[in-house]
Parts: C-alpha cells; structure tokens; sequence
C-alpha cells in the first residue's frame, strides 16, 4: 500500500503502470517525433494525396506522410492489413521496444490486446466496392472481409505478439481508443492479465470517408489554407480536419512492472465512461454527459479538481463540441475551469476519429514528463462561449502532476482518462 499527495491510500494490485508508448501520425512516424512538433506548433495538415479530391469540398487532410507499409512490415503481410492495421503493428512494435517487454510462451495468455477504432477497414471497403461494381467487374481478395473487421487491428497485433489474454475491439465512434485504455485497465484491476496492449488506429481519408463527412457539414473546407483549418475554440472554426495514425499504450499491473523493473511513465489513475443519450451526433445541450464522465474519472483517482494540472480537450474545431465541451468542463470542475490551462492537440493533428484518444493520452504522458503543454495553434479570435485558458499558439512550461484526456463520439459517448506522473519519474 502507497499514498498518492493527499492521502488518497493506494492499493498496488490495483495501480496501472504506464510503461511504453507508440506513435504513428500526421506529425511524426514515432512517438518523440510526434511530440517534438506538436510541442513546436507544427501542423500535419495539407492537401489529400491519398486520392484526387479535386471535386471534392473538402481537399486536405492530415496524412501520415512517407509512410511505407512494405518497408515496415513486409510485402506479404502488408497486402493482408487494411492501412488502419499497418498502423496498429507499428505502433505496437514502438510501444513494447520502449517497454523492454520480453514475451515468454508460459505467460502470453496474461498478456491482452484492446484497440479500438471508429471506421475499421473503410479503404479496404472502397477499393472491394470498386473492384466488384467496376468494368470489367473485378475479383476480390480473399482478405477482403478479414481486412475491413474493426477488430482486426486487435486481433493482428495479438497474432503478432502471441498474445492470448482477453482481446477485443472497442467501437465507439471518436471515444473508441480512450474506451480501449480505460477497459484494458480494468482487465488488469479485476485480475485478467498483467499486461494490455491498448489504444486505436484509424485510416479514414479515402473517398468515402471524406465525401461522407462533407455530407454531414462536419469537415472544414478552409482548403486554401491547411495549416490553419483545424481551429479549436476559436470563433472561425469551421469543421474538424480529418487525420489517421495510431497510437498505443502499454498497460501493466504495478506489481508486475515493479518486479521486472519496468521505467513507468506515469500512472492511469481515473477512467470515467457516460452517454448523453440525446442524440445520434450532437452532445447534450448542458454538456452533462462528458462533465459526469469527468466526475467518475476524479472519483476513482480519489482526487479533486484542485489536483488538475491540465486538461487535453476533445476539442475538435466544430462550432457544437467547443461551445459545450467548455459547458462541460466549468460544470465539472466549477471555478477552476478558469484556471486550468486546456489544449486541443487536434488544432495540429486534425481529427483521428478512433485513434485520437490514446493519441491525446501519449501527449498527456510526454506533458507529465517534459513539464510542457502543448498548444491550441490556430486560436485567433475569441468566441464569447469559449472563455477558458487553451494555451493559445505556443507551448507553456508548466509542472504537470496530474493530466485528464477527454473524448467524445458520435452516439453520445464519454470518456475521460486521468494520468499522474509517478515517483519514479518519466523518461523518453
């Protein structure tokens, strides 16, 4: 038994250690490269090269750049993944070299895989709809239904790593990874496993998944100027950017890192999970849902909002999100809302649907251990209903103890996730 600053009483069987990272998105191929540019303000957005989109009212995106899935995993296995699983592997693979995790074959089935994702094999989807209605008619892989499954990222990263512990796939639209990590330490809390392999992958910049959102309204077409499309809280937001990547965690049970002398990054302290029930797309008008989703994270952290150091937001450059995600968090966190610095890491990654909360958590985790907060880019112009502190423009030094992440998905899905540093320090 430990204490947490406040006296909270810790159990060590039931503390989750964060031990690896892994990161693969439109700002780096790594997950230092990745926190080097958001720390430096960078943007991954520019115009679609996945496909001519032209005709398209939206032409940019944020893609992963230079990525070469036969270099990274093979010709053979490559043509069997649809990209969002590509992705998963790598990351997967960074994720356990930073852990120093040694899989043995007598104890793989305390090992798990939990990933989620919001659109699955979507390209995979495309390309079979255009072999089969095309002329001439075309033939479909044998892949083809394997590869499109949202589990498949979870299932091929298990195969890959022998992993025979509880697997499975969370879909819950934009809250899908954040969903995976809260899950996979619950695995380890009720005694399951001792490691999980948690987070999301997601590639949807294909035809369909552009044209789809720009059916909705939901995707700036600010297509003159990329960099800046992607405006969080600023009253010029017009509609998120779409992004790809994956981003993985390692989960391990305290005592287990602890036995093998694991380098913890941080603690996963909260997981608190809700839903608006109001509406297929749109939050609940009094952000209700997310601020209970907060609550039930600090609770279980066995903290207050005084513990808060900084808040990775959802904020995903829609006029709706931003207006009642700020609702949310001063419901939550009442007067100190306006002192808790918020960032929306999106105004540089765009928008990675089902990937985007593991991909937010990684950013909390580096926050923790460089005492820096990434910005909010792109914030010009107040909007009189966002009145918080989002880190405009610039990254700020600050100590961070304690860091929440806070996503939410079509269907009225909430998830906040809170990380502490630990005694025994962060290192990358």
């Amino acid at each position: 038994m430990t204490k947490r600053s406040g006296g909270h009483v810790l159990d060590n069987s039931r503390r989750i250690a964060i031990t690896g990272l892994g990161v693969v998105s439109p700002l780096g191929q790594s997950a230092p490269e990745s926190w080097a540019s958001a720390i430096a303000g960078g943007s991954g957005v520019a115009s679609i090269t996945r496909f001519d989109a032209t005709e398209f009212e939206t032409t940019i995106a944020a893609e992963v750049k230079g990525f070469d899935p036969v270099t990274a995993l093979g010709k053979k296995e490559a043509r069997r993944l649809d990209r969002y699983s590509q992705f998963a592997v790598v990351a997967t693979r960074e994720a356990v070299n930073q852990a120093r995790l040694d899989f043995q074959s007598d104890n793989m089935e305390r090992v798990g895989v939990v990933i989620g994702t919001g659109m699955g094999g979507i390209e995979t989807i495309e390309e079979g709809s255009q072999l089969l209605f095309g002329q001439p008619r075309g033939r479909l892989s044998p892949f083809f239904i394997p590869m499109l499954l949202p589990n498949m990222a979870a299932g091929t990263v298990a195969i890959a790593i022998g992993a025979k512990g509880p697997t499975y796939a969370p879909v819950s639209a934009c809250a899908s990874s954040a969903h995976a990590i809260g899950e996979a330490a619950a695995i380890i809390r009720r005694g399951d496993a001792d490691v999980m392999i948690a987070g999301g992958a997601e590639a949807p910049i294909t035809q369909l998944g552009v044209a789809g959102f720009n059916a909705m309204g939901a995707l700036s077409t600010r297509n003159s100027a990329p960099r800046t499309a992607s405006r969080p809280f600023d009253a010029d937001r017009d509609g998120f950017v779409l992004g790809e990547g994956a981003a993985i965690l390692i989960l391990e049970r305290w005592e287990f890192a602890e036995r093998r002398d694991a380098t913890v990054l941080a603690e996963l302290v909260g997981y608190g999970t809700t839903d608006d029930a109001n509406h297929m797309v749109q939050p609940a008008s009094d952000g209700s849902g997310a601020a209970r989703a907060m609550a039930l994270a600090m609770n279980q952290a066995g903290i207050g909002v005084e513990a808060i150091d900084y808040v990775n937001a959802h904020g995903t450059s829609t006029q709706l999100n931003e207006k009642l995600e700020t609702v949310a968090m001063k419901t939550a966190f009442g007067d100190a809302a306006y002192r808790i610095p918020i960032s929306s890491t999106k105004s540089m990654t765009g928008h990675l649907l089902g990937a985007a909360g593991a991909l937010e958590a990684a950013f909390c985790i580096h926050a923790m251990a460089a005492s820096l907060l990434p910005p909010t880019i792109n914030y010009e112009r107040l909007d009189p209903d966002c009145d918080l502190d989002y880190v405009p423009r610039c990254a700020r030094e600050r100590p961070v103890r304690v860091a929440m992440s806070n996503s939410m998905g079509f269907g009225g899905h909430n998830v906040s996730l809170i990380f502490a540093a630990t005694a025994r320090g962060s290192h990358f």
